[in-house]
């Protein structure tokens, strides 16, 4: 996206206009350098506790996102993580609306669809992750995991598969014609989600042979599909050709650690908020109890991808899962998205084991923060120093290679988007409200990262935001939708409100508008929790 030129208002101006408003307690004076929109802003208070209330009561009513995950594989909202990024939104804004107006009804609310989601973990349903385990949590699959497609013989036996780990792997459709030689075969896949083709023309499947269907498709990795291939027979010969005609690719299911943490994280919250008040305990204690083991069973499942080192603790994708960077570092949102429920555990059990690796991750985050000249922190996607931001390369073994399902890749150094940071900074700052991570310095920088570098103004001197904490490319409507998420650090600068409150009486978003009712649902809510959250 090609940077947008800013307005001859200063980004400083802006900023000092806005805090001013927040000052005054108004959003009014907060807008009045921006009279092209501040005429819309009354059209909906995103600070008011109703416009929350009656958009709650219409995902009741059946928004997507809503706690019902299929018992099979064809309804794909089901399969891809909407629980995650809809459903945990939902959870988390119930949570912030009873912080901020003690009312009980949010904590009924929030049982009524907690009890939904736990009805659907993996174990309950009886489904598998790809290892056939069934986990006291929620698989996901396409468009996330690896795609496989398995070549058979005439008899049905298998021979090969074919393995695509780009993303939307089931959008491919593979289609394999004879070959020009005799036993050779050509393979064409069309991912018609990227609008891509990869022909491999006369492979063979005799080990022996420079067409060998494995070694042609390992030398050309990881390619525009990200393709590799595996010899599924006993006993590899000469002579096997596959079946002509067409196959398709289907994902294997794999139960990613951020989407168990967003989901739990508000379940934890709950727990952590019972645990400290006598009023809640008396009411609300067999709950609090029962989510408390749900949530223990549910990280638990992430024991094994949990490694931690003198630089902190983090999350691997072990080598052998289905995804396109098994054997990799976990990005650091993926890796503090669980880290957010750790921090709830911690502080409602007071475990030695949950405050350690709270600490650790915190460290590992603190360590990736630089200072840049505005004394704002800024990171990145992939842990600086990691194995995709630096980059790693073939061994020309597949065995010893780094990871299966792509040999090679990176380097990768791109600033971290705003909508994974602010599941980086919910973490820090809960963990600094726990005191097991980070400064009251950190906090400061955090939130000028957002002020100086996430906040901007668009060309027409409108409120805007930038795409990443790096401060690029000015960002699109359905970017600056996901400001509000960032409000844990308006405490440290009433600017922060203030902007994400601008950004929203600018763009007026409602499920009904921009596609919401289809998507984003759930994120909405949760961003006018948090408008209410944070408002004076």
């Amino acid at each position: 996206m090609p940077d947008i030129p800013h307005s001859n208002l200063h980004r400083r101006d802006f900023l000092r206009l806005t805090a001013a408003g927040a000052a005054a307690g108004t959003a009014g004076s907060a807008l009045s350098a921006f009279p092209a929109y501040a005429r819309a802003a009354a059209d909906i208070d995103y600070t008011a506790r109703k416009t929350f209330d009656d958009w709650d009561r219409l995902f009741q009513e059946g928004g997507p996102g809503q706690p019902d995950q299929p018992n099979d594989n064809t309804n794909r909202d089901g399969r891809s993580g909407m629980l995650a990024w809809s459903q945990s939104y939902v959870l988390l804004g119930l949570v912030r609306m009873y912080e901020k107006h003690r009312d009980t009804y949010y904590l009924d609310r929030l049982i009524d669809n907690v009890d939904q989601v736990l009805a659907v973990r993996d174990s309950e349903r009886g489904v598998t992750d790809y290892r056939g385990l069934s986990l006291p949590a929620w698989r996901a699959d396409h468009p996330y995991t690896t795609g496989y497609a398995t070549l058979a013989d005439s008899n049905g036996q298998p021979l090969l598969d074919l393995r695509e780990a780009l993303s939307y792997a089931e959008d491919t459709t593979v289609t394999v014609t004879a070959g020009t030689r005799p036993d050779t075969f050509t393979v064409q896949l069309v991912n018609t989600f990227v609008n891509r083709t990869v022909t491999l023309s006369d492979l063979s499947l005799d080990p022996a042979s420079p067409d060998y269907a494995v070694s042609r498709i390992y030398a050309a990795a990881p390619g525009p599909l990200q393709l590799t291939a595996a010899d599924r027979r006993p006993t590899p010969r000469a002579g096997d050709v596959p079946q002509l005609g067409t196959y398709e690719m289907h994902c294997k299911p794999v139960i990613f650690a951020v989407h168990t943490g967003m989901i739990t994280y508000p379940i934890a919250s709950f727990v952590r908020l019972v645990a400290g008040s006598p009023v809640l305990r008396r009411r609300y204690h067999r709950k609090a109890d029962e989510y408390l083991r749900a949530c223990r069973e549910a990280v638990a499942v992430h024991d094994w991808e949990y490694e931690s080192d003198q630089n902190g603790g983090h999350l691997i994708w072990p080598k052998g899962q289905p995804l396109a960077y098994d054997g990799c570092e976990q990005p650091i949102n993926q890796s503090v998205g669980l880290g957010q429920t750790l921090v709830e555990l911690a502080l409602a059990t007071g475990e030695i084991g949950y405050r350690r690796k709270v600490a650790a991750m915190g460290r590992m985050l603190a360590g990736q923060l630089t200072v840049d000249a505005g004394d704002a922190s800024v990171w990145h996607y992939w842990p600086a120093g990691g194995r995709i931001y630096e980059g790693f390369t073939k061994t020309g073994n597949p065995e010893s290679d780094l990871s299966i399902f792509t040999p090679s890749g990176g380097p990768a150094r791109q600033f971290e988007d705003i909508s994974h940071g602010a599941i980086d900074v919910e973490f820090a700052v809960r963990a600094f409200r726990a005191r097991l991570a980070f400064t009251g310095r950190d906090m400061e920088r955090l939130a000028r990262t957002f002020t100086q570098n996430v906040a901007t103004t668009d060309a027409d001197g409108l409120p805007a935001v930038h795409t990443t904490v790096g401060g690029t490319a000015i960002g699109a409507a359905s970017v600056a939708h996901q400001a509000p998420r960032w409000m844990q650090v308006s405490p440290w600068d009433p600017r922060v409100h203030a902007h994400c409150l601008a950004l929203y009486n600018r763009y007026q978003p409602t499920p009904e508008r921009d596609g919401q009712q289809a998507i984003g649902f759930g994120w909405l809510l949760a961003n006018v929790a948090y408008l209410n959250w944070a408002a004076r």
